[in-house]
């Protein structure tokens, strides 16, 4: 049998419970802190020769020189070349599906003309040079790779430079291949804290980035939150999290493996399904514990479901919307009969699966709209990373000869009522 939380809105404490459920504490602890500092400090003194000693240390490595520590472009090629056709097939359908949803999200200037001449605008340009962390070793993800490449391309980054940590020198042709097929320029075979701070602030080897972008373990999410200010990063994520709406006309099969879809990735992960079906939330438990044991990550699905998991009855679907609100999930799934009407009501998700057929993970590898999203509740005023993460914007200002002895006016009024007096007369001796 397995172990899930099993809470009801009407209970007295369902806010206490349900916060205790989506408490989730981010923050490293000092000794992490302290090892990250110590890194990127080495890193800025040392800058390759620290590199080198890490990725020889870590990833046990017995690279002699810092050049070994970058694949070569013909590298990614030869990988493209040689993993079975039907992977080639699914990661350019894959790519092609994120290219051209994220080509609707590109941002361009504007201007207008005021009637005295002044022109006012926004000037819109893509970041010069960009860092992608991808995960190595363990967890190797190529739609990783597509989800932070392809937006950044699109936005016409001129230099995408990936790292990804290779334990043991062992290369993913898969994470290789999909960095071929979205055009990464440089790739580095280094990871941890390590790739971070050399990406923040440059080696011999390795260029300085504006931005960092791609999930990575606590050392890099910590690296990332450190060097932040010297560089633009994406977010520092939480685990990963999915939200279950349903009106309990669904096959309860599919809710609990959509369950276990999020369950598998560690066992921090949450999975929370809502319903105002009790006797749905029932078979919805029924289908867990028949489906765990055929579980190929059975111990962690377990895990997740256990410490972080919940199976919520409500009153209605109004106020199911209500609890989603308030949990703002990553992944909200609104497995009802009419998801159009349904999603009107939610204001905070990161991504929204609307109808049956929305599973989550088509929106992980190829659906189209970005898998890099806001956790921990942070969808309340964050978004998806998308084009705009890889534009910034300029204000653009031509004032007209007319418009300075207007605008001078109403500026020096105002700078002299803050003390400021060179604002003031700068303004002041533009007038007529």
């Amino acid at each position: 049998m397995s172990e899930i939380r099993q809470l009801a809105t009407s209970d007295s404490d369902f806010q206490q419970q349900l916060d205790q459920l989506l408490a989730w504490e981010s923050v490293s602890d000092d000794a992490v802190n302290t090892t990250v500092n110590d890194i990127i400090a080495n890193i800025r003194q040392r800058g390759d020769a620290a590199l080198l000693e890490y990725t020889n240390r870590f990833d046990g490595w017995n690279a002699k020189s810092a050049a070994d520590l970058e694949v070569p472009l013909a590298r990614l090629e030869q990988a493209w070349n040689t993993i079975p056709v039907a992977q080639q097939e699914a990661l350019n359908h894959a790519a092609e599906r994120v290219r051209v949803y994220h080509e609707r999200q590109k941002g361009e200037s504007w201007s207008y003309r005021e009637e005295d001449g002044t022109l006012l605008g926004q000037k819109v340009t893509p970041l010069e040079r960009v860092g992608l962390y991808v995960p190595g070793g363990k967890a190797a993800y190529p739609s990783s790779v597509l989800m932070n490449a392809l937006p950044a391309k699109v936005a016409g980054v001129s230099e995408l430079i990936m790292v990804v940590p290779t334990p043991g020198g062992e290369l993913n042709e898969l994470v290789l291949a999909a960095a071929h097929i979205c055009g990464v320029d440089r790739v580095f075979a280094v990871g941890g804290a390590q790739a971070v701070a050399a990406l923040a602030y440059g080696t011999e080897l390795i260029p300085p980035v504006d931005k960092v972008v791609g999930p990575g373990n606590i050392y890099v999410a910590t690296a990332k939150r450190a060097v932040f200010g010297q560089v633009g990063i994406d977010m520092v994520a939480g685990p990963s999290e999915i939200l279950v709406v349903c009106d309990g006309q669904t096959d309860p099969d599919w809710v609990a493996m959509d369950l276990f879809s999020q369950a598998e990735h560690d066992e921090d992960a949450q999975s929370i399904l809502i319903s105002p079906d009790a006797d749905f939330v029932a078979r919805v438990k029924q289908s867990i514990d028949r489906l765990l044991p055929t579980m190929e990550r059975e111990p962690i699905i377990a895990t997740a479901l256990k410490e972080r998991g919940a199976l919520i009855v409500c009153q209605d679907m109004d106020e199911a919307c209500r609890v989603a609100n308030y949990i703002a999930p990553e992944h909200l799934e609104l497995s009802v009969a009419d998801p159009l009407v349904v999603v009107e009501q939610i204001q905070h998700a990161g991504a929204i699966f609307m109808g049956r057929y929305s599973s989550e993970p088509l929106g992980d590898y190829c659906a189209g709209p970005n898998h890099v999203l806001p956790t921990s509740r942070t969808a309340r005023f964050s978004s998806p990373l998308g084009v705009y993460d890889f534009q910034k914007r300029s204000s653009l200002i031509m004032v007209s000869e007319a418009g300075a002895d207007q605008l001078g006016r109403t500026a020096s009024v105002l700078a002299r009522g803050e003390g400021l007096t060179a604002h003031a007369r700068s303004a002041e001796y533009r007038l007529k």
